[in-house]
């Protein structure tokens, strides 16, 4: 089956246990289409580059799945639909990386940057 990656903004106002529900809830629609959430990561609250929806934070959270993509469609359907769902980004992905996302690594775990090069 195809992997995906999905990054989800809910709504600030939620609970820390009301937004890793939603991973659960949408762990289990794809569940029921044939389909398997691989892993989550919940990324907490950050602040959003602007407003959407009158809001300036949200809970961020990271999805990976394996399933067709009428699991997938069904889920992004219903997390269009879902009041505290503001924002989703879905990418297909040749393969799933074992480490945590670049997110949830401390800056000392993560790789040095390349040399920068001179602008002219």
């Amino acid at each position: 089956m195809p992997l995906y990656e999905h990054v989800m903004i809910a709504r600030q106002d939620l609970s820390n246990t009301q937004a890793e529900g939603l991973i659960e809830h949408f762990g289990t629609v794809l569940a029921d289409n044939e389909g398997k959430l691989v892993d989550s990561e919940y990324w907490g609250v950050k602040t959003m580059a602007y407003k959407i929806n009158k809001n300036r934070k949200g809970h961020y959270a990271f999805l990976r799945s394996d399933a067709p993509a009428t699991a997938i469609q069904e889920m992004e359907r219903l997390m269009r639909l879902h009041d505290d769902v503001m924002r989703v980004l879905t990418i297909k992905v040749d393969e799933h990386k074992e480490l945590p996302s670049v997110q949830m690594q401390k800056r000392d775990e993560r790789p040095e940057r390349g040399e920068r090069r001179e602008r002219r």
